[in-house]
């Protein structure tokens, strides 16, 4: 494929990836769910403390990395609940862009290796599945530091690669040195993203182990050592600030984890079964039930798009077993899938759990990427096949078969925003999902004269952050009131019902539920 053509095309989607997660977040979704709203909180608190943590203790404990960035957004659009999300939309574009040079690096070692010529192909298609996924797009649009674990994950692997190739090409080792040290501090970052995360390392064990079984020559062995030293160093030096955070407070390493453990339940082995179950089927069959997560209930692969990702695992599979030479791209994959499934399935919490899963969206993407190439290739090589003795006709098939490609991939462009800002979006269940009656009772406290004392009534229930309960942090952040001072700045207070007759006369008073 042409160099300028393949520019153009990797423009087209990442294109298509910013204008679905960046048009009219201010809208969609509406309100802000608390726990986006906590994540604001504290962005607000280091901005007025310049104290910023690696690690958030509240609801649950969240890695800092997420909270800092959406600080710096604050700082400069405001407390709005567009600026916590737009990081989120960031990195869901740059993890599109990400896939692209991961898929054709994954596919270009002589390490990993799979049909010549489709490896630009693969990577494109993968990478606009991804720019069109409702799944991910979702994600990208919602203030939740979890959409960070496939950004850091994808280019951390990618660099790797790199490195790897590089190795066995033999570059000067100024080369795989450095993109061994990038990939280190990409993947060390991930440890900052989400919990989740920590399945990763044996996925980096798997891609090195190939590599090194791969080549018998001990001079390369050799380099693929020093490449890995280079990458645990730096692994160990971006990710050494939450290891100290937890050495001093190992209460905080698995959170809710043990909470909602599927080993904590009285039947482990079949609640597992169950969950494996599930979560398998959530690509095609059955998806997350929480509209906060999903459609609720869709499976989280459109349905083309679904048939692609099992027509993948199936030229996997073939591969793996039929031939003396198969692509140990296909092992990484798979390897990729089960390791990232991990803490769904051990989980025993909302199963089939779309935010968990979150990590096996590169994944999914490439080996649904395989699957188009091969059924479009299959396509094309019968029609041109088939008119393989008339040059006119020929052209003329040729036109008709790109054209049809192009249209439908408009469709797919079509079917991503229906489905999200239509469908998903203008849903009676959204407003509910993400407390937007909530952010409507910031705003009129924001209306209201300064002077005039505003007290707000915590009658829901929830975790106590601070001693008022949780779904308080998207008044709280719309106010700009989460702090003590800032309470008695703005004269806005928060009361629990047994403290109601200590508001006083000729006072603001608004009660949430």
């Amino acid at each position: 494929m042409e160099r300028q053509k393949i520019i153009i095309l990797l423009i087209f989607v990442i294109g298509v990836a910013s204008f679905l997660r960046l048009y009219n977040i201010d809208e969609t979704p509406p309100g802000l769910y608390p726990d986006e709203a906590m994540n604001g909180n504290n962005a607000l608190e280091v901005l007025a403390t310049g104290e910023y943590k690696v690690f958030y203790p509240e609801n649950n404990g969240r890695e800092g990395l997420f909270i800092n960035i959406q600080a710096l957004s604050v700082y400069i659009f405001g407390n709005e609940p567009w600026a916590l999300r737009g990081v989120s939309a960031l990195f869901g574009i740059l993890t599109v862009l990400g896939l692209y040079f991961l898929t054709k690096e994954l596919f270009s070692c002589e390490i990993i290796k799979i049909y010549e010529g489709t490896k630009v192909k693969i990577a494109l298609l993968s990478s606009f599945f991804l720019a069109t996924s409702f799944w991910h797009i979702l994600f990208s649009r919602i203030g939740f530091r979890a959409i960070m674990a496939p950004f850091f994950l994808t280019w951390g692997i990618y660099f790797l690669l790199l490195a790897l190739r590089q190795i066995k090409e033999q570059k000067t080792p100024k080369f795989y040195i450095l993109n061994s040290i990038f990939s280190g501090i990409f993947f060390g970052l991930g440890f900052h993203s989400y919990i989740a995360y920590r399945a990763t390392p044996i996925l980096i064990l798997i891609i090195v182990a190939l590599c090194w079984l791969q080549n018998k020559n001990w001079q390369i062995r050799k380099k693929i050592l020093l490449s890995t030293c280079y990458f645990l160093l730096a692994v160990f030096v971006v990710a050494a600030p939450l290891g100290l955070y937890f050495l001093n407070n190992p209460q905080d390493f698995m959170g809710r984890t043990t909470q909602v453990s599927v080993f904590s339940s009285p039947s482990p082995l079949k609640d597992l079964s169950v969950n494996i179950l599930k979560t398998a089927g959530m690509f095609n069959f059955s998806g997350d039930y929480n509209w906060r997560h999903n459609y609720a209930g869709k499976p989280l692969l459109f349905w083309p798009v679904g048939i692609l990702f099992l027509i993948g695992i199936l030229l996997g599979l073939r591969m793996f077993f039929f031939r003396e030479k198969y692509s140990q791209a296909f092992l990484v994959l798979f390897s990729w899938l089960i390791i990232a499934a991990l803490p769904v399935i051990v989980s025993n919490e909302g199963i089939p759990h779309a935010l968990r899963a979150i990590l096996m969206a590169p994944a999914v993407f490439i080996l649904a990427g395989v699957g188009g190439v091969w059924l479009i290739s299959r396509i094309k090589n019968h029609e041109l096949r088939i008119m393989n003795n008339n040059n006119q006709k020929l052209k003329i098939k040729k036109f008709i078969i790109h054209a049809s490609l192009f249209i439908i991939l408009l469709l797919f462009v079509f079917e991503a925003y229906n489905s999200y800002f239509i469908k998903w979006g203008e849903s009676e269940h959204i407003a509910g999902a993400f407390a937007a009656e909530y952010v409507k009772i910031g705003r009129e406290l924001n209306a209201l004269p300064k002077e005039l004392p505003k007290y707000v009534v915590v009658e829901t229930g929830g975790v106590l952050v601070r001693g008022i309960p949780m779904p308080t942090q998207t008044i709280m952040f719309i106010t700009n009131t989460f702090t003590p001072e800032k309470q008695k700045e703005k004269n806005i207070y928060y009361v629990l019902p047994e403290q109601k007759n200590q508001i006083p006369e000729n006072s603001y008073t608004a009660i949430i539920k």
